[in-house]
């Protein structure tokens, strides 16, 4: 301090501020010493310091969109209401008894890592809800609610303790899973605590909510928004707190993909046996998880019959594909499925070198290899006949068992149109039995046709087929394997065919960096990914030019792309 008297008032203020700092970290409860200072002070809420919001008695005269409004806060301060109190439970019921029981259900450390930032949130959270209180109990003269939101939950401190639970989230969820499995004491005082609640809510129940909590908060707003006219006060600061929350939640939901994504990934890794080379591949640590998902793999007859139906976990790496079971049965973990979500286990069924898989589309096939083959059917016209308009040398792509219907109206069609022209030689009058009904068959049939022919058109809108490499026949030659999966939709397929195409282009030699240049400290790793080289880039960056020659280096040759020295 005095050092900083000597100083400049900046050096001054920034000593103040350390020495405050460091006074609350001095105040934090017991075991929090571990807990990183994110300069969150606690504030109780009390109903002696500080009533609850609460909506008084509706006044007489409102338009029917005041009213509405007035409901749509009332339930904005109900489900925040619910919601701080379920984070006080996840603090009082579990944290704390967990924190001081013993002999330890979970270590001081576990416990910290399994309730990191919750404490953070609560504190978020109470600050917004004294907030709440006194904008609801001027509810009836200003009718404002937006700009709260957008002053609550714009800053930069929120989004870190969020996004920071949001990450830890699934790795919470698997340290209360394996404590769960490994120690009867920690499971036995989950169970008593779901049956000492009102509501029988389990721990993943109460620690789920901040995820869902600003999808909730986005409907609500919507829902106001809506019933807000134009002109009024409102409105544009709901439209600006709109864009905060669907941007907030936007990144944390792509922060959970990320971290769910790795979890599968580790999954996926505990699942393949030590010695086997994938899992050496698989823990080589130059790989990154860029899409996994369910899908349901098919397999058809020869006669287009579906054999077999079932779905797999497939992931698609920066180089290899692997596609695995499914297996949800944990023998004898049913009380534990009841508390925490376990997961499902993989065993790997096949995985091959992304450069030698390819996605088979519409007109690629012509292999004898691929049961569930694309046929063309020459329709041609007759003359006298009324089906004029049937498609010549038309590809048709589908299930079997939609093609092989499809098949057998073309043939119905051919009878038909030769029973038409054998009724046009008739001589004589007979019922139902003249060219008109003959043309009518015709055209019920072509309106059959061509339903059969968009049911197979959607149907090959969520179908990935995958050209795998096989084992080799009793001559050495390749063999390939055709897998068809379902995707859930159409965007599934569209990603699925997409990332694939844009993974194997990126393993090409000239997609590979030419030039590593290592960072300042020298010890961050060289990128093993990089995207297309689409556009110019600079010759040398300002911290390049700082450093020695041989911190550079060229591992690849680089060909076909001419560095372009920036203006």
């Amino acid at each position: 301090m005095k050092a900083a008297k000597s100083g400049t008032k900046d050096g001054l203020e920034k000593t103040k501020i350390a020495v405050m700092r460091t006074f609350l970290h001095k105040k934090e409860v017991p075991g929090d010493s571990e807990e990183e200072d994110m300069g969150f002070l606690e504030v109780p809420v009390t109903d002696m310091k500080q009533p609850l919001p609460e909506l008084g008695p509706m006044p007489e005269g409102l338009t029917p969109q005041q009213v509405v409004r007035r409901h749509i806060l009332g339930s904005i301060v109900q489900s925040e209401r619910g919601y701080v109190d379920s984070l006080r439970r996840i603090l009082q019921d579990y944290r704390n008894p967990l924190m001081e029981m013993e002999p330890k259900a979970l270590s001081v450390r576990k416990c910290q890592a399994v309730f990191f930032r919750v404490k953070e949130i609560l504190q978020c959270h109470s600050m917004f809800q004294i907030a709440l209180s006194s904008r609801v109990a001027e509810w009836d003269a200003a009718e404002k609610i937006g700009d709260l939101f957008v002053a609550s939950f714009s800053k930069s401190m929120v989004l870190d303790v969020y996004s920071e639970y949001v990450n830890n989230f699934t790795s919470a969820m698997a340290l209360i899973k394996k404590a769960c499995l490994t120690k009867p004491a920690f499971l036995e005082f989950l169970k008593k605590r779901q049956m000492a609640s009102v509501d029988r809510v389990t721990l993943y129940g109460l620690m789920v909510k901040p995820i869902q909590r600003f999808p909730q908060f986005i409907l609500l707003l919507q829902d106001m928004l809506k019933n807000t006219p134009k002109g009024h006060a409102d409105r544009l600061s709901l439209q600006l707190a709109l864009t905060e929350l669907e941007t907030l939640a936007e990144r944390l939901n792509e922060q959970k993909r990320l971290a769910d994504q790795l979890v599968e990934i580790q999954q996926l890794t505990k699942s393949v046996s030590d010695r086997s080379s994938l899992n050496k591949l698989l823990n080589s640590g130059q790989r990154q998880l860029l899409l996994c998902e369910t899908l349901t793999e098919t397999v058809y007859g020869d006669r287009g019959q579906l054999i077999k139906s079932k779905e797999r976990k497939v992931f698609l790496l920066n180089d290899m594909l692997v596609c695995s079971n499914i297996n949800f049965k944990w023998v004898g973990q049913l009380e534990i499925s009841s508390l925490v979500p376990l997961g499902p286990k993989y065993i790997v069924k096949w995985n091959a070198a992304l450069p030698q898989v390819q996605v088979v589309e519409v007109g690629q096939e012509s292999s004898a290899h691929d049961k569930d083959v694309a046929v063309t059917q020459n329709i041609g016209s007759r003359k006298h006949a009324p089906s004029s308009q049937a498609t010549h040398n038309k590809v048709f792509l589908g299930p079997p068992r939609l093609f092989q219907e499809l098949q057998d109206l073309q043939k119905d069609l051919a009878v038909v149109e030769q029973i038409t022209l054998l009724i046009s030689t008739l001589h004589g009058t007979y019922q139902n039995l003249n060219m008109t009904v003959a043309q009518d068959w015709c055209l019920a049939l072509q309106r059959l046709m061509r339903v059969k022919e968009e049911e197979i058109h959607s149907a090959n809108k969520c179908r990935l087929r995958l050209l795998l490499p096989g084992k080799p026949d009793k001559s050495g030659r390749p063999v390939s394997v055709m897998v068809v999966f379902i995707t859930p939709n159409p965007l599934s397929k569209i990603s699925w065919v997409n990332r694939l195409h844009l993974a194997k282009i990126a393993l090409r030699e000239e997609n590979q960096p030419g030039w590593l240049c290592p960072e300042e400290d020298k010890k961050s790793k060289a990128p093993f990914w990089c995207p297309i080289l689409v556009c110019r880039l600079p010759a040398f960056s300002s911290r390049a030019l700082d450093l020695n020659q041989d911190g550079l280096c060229s591992p690849l040759p680089c060909p076909h792309f001419i560095l372009v020295a920036a203006p």
